[in-house]
């Protein structure tokens, strides 16, 4: 009797198609060319300002082929005017045959008119009107496309540098969702930081201010920290506090946050807050989380 030997037979698992077509779109001035230049670092093959019309042309030759044109993004904005209407139901016939990711680039008002400040440039429908107009004009075309996005990047928090390093990770890695997540450090006597989504109030701990030999140090230097560290509640705090946000962090992230920030605040922010970003930063760092850290008012 014959034996069937059921490795032999089985079928091999299904290879993943590497192919990916990435449409960029979204707000001008919210980094879009930024986000380009991203994608052509990472080996894609980039176009800016697209037809439409062309778009489904495009889609067949990526579809057809092969070597270094399997993975492209093509940027499509406001500089194409009416023909944007029809974009949504041209994305939508789309998907059907092609592997299209809809990515759509936006910023809160306050930060594009400031970055239109600082470059001084038009905004491309902003002929016979205000800037503040034109964005008004502009989120209300763009909202059909920006209800269809696969992904909503809000750079409103990032710099350029950030942004690049966040869609690097978003996108070489189709399956990890990056957000990086800002420690900041400041003084209650300076406010709070008006962008923090956590806040953890650290004038519990004593002061190192009051130490006449540790005054004229930050939380950054090792007698200050060593201080700060020999309280039996420094350690339960920050065990406390990176068991929450190891908790927190990853459900963010499944929501599609992209930047998160925790703000820590002492009384000035030059001492117990400065070394409680820092330490927690390490311990996020360890974990593979996107960090970094800001002591905003250390100078002071």
């Amino acid at each position: 009797m014959s034996r069937t030997n059921p490795k032999r037979n089985a079928k091999p698992p299904a290879r993943r198609d590497a192919r990916q077509l990435v449409i960029l779109t979204g707000l001008s001035g919210s980094g879009k060319s930024t986000v380009l230049h991203a994608f052509e670092d990472m080996g894609f093959y980039c176009v800016d300002n697209l037809p439409v019309e062309l778009i489904p042309i495009f889609a067949e030759i990526h579809s057809a082929g092969g070597g270094d044109f399997l993975r492209a993004a093509l940027l499509v904005d406001a500089r194409e005017g009416v023909q944007l209407e029809k974009l949504p139901a041209l994305v939508q016939h789309l998907k059907k045959d092609h592997p299209i990711t809809l990515v759509f680039i936006e910023a809160a008002e306050d930060a594009l008119l400031r970055r239109y400040s600082e470059t001084r440039r038009p905004h491309p429908l902003g002929k016979n009107y205000s800037v503040r107009e034109s964005l008004t004009h502009e989120r209300d075309l763009m909202e059909p496309i920006r209800k269809l996005a696969d992904v909503v990047i809000d750079t409103t928090k990032f710099n350029v540098h950030e942004l690049r390093h966040f869609i690097t990770g978003r996108f070489k890695n189709p399956d990890q969702r990056p957000m990086l997540v800002s420690l900041v450090s400041f003084g209650y006597k300076y406010g709070v930081p008006a962008d923090a989504d956590l806040v953890l109030d650290v004038r519990f701990l004593p002061n190192p201010h009051f130490i006449p030999r540790l005054r004229e140090y930050t939380g950054q230097d090792p007698k200050v920290r060593r201080y700060i560290r020999s309280f039996p509640q420094t350690g339960e705090f920050l065990r406390r506090i990176e068991g929450l946000l190891t908790y927190l962090i990853p459900h963010y992230i499944q929501e599609g946050k992209s930047y998160l920030t925790i703000a820590f605040g002492c009384t000035g922010g030059k001492h117990r807050s400065v070394m409680l970003a820092e330490e927690v930063e390490k311990n996020l760092a360890h974990r593979k989380f996107s960090t970094k850290v800001v002591h905003r008012d250390i100078d002071k």
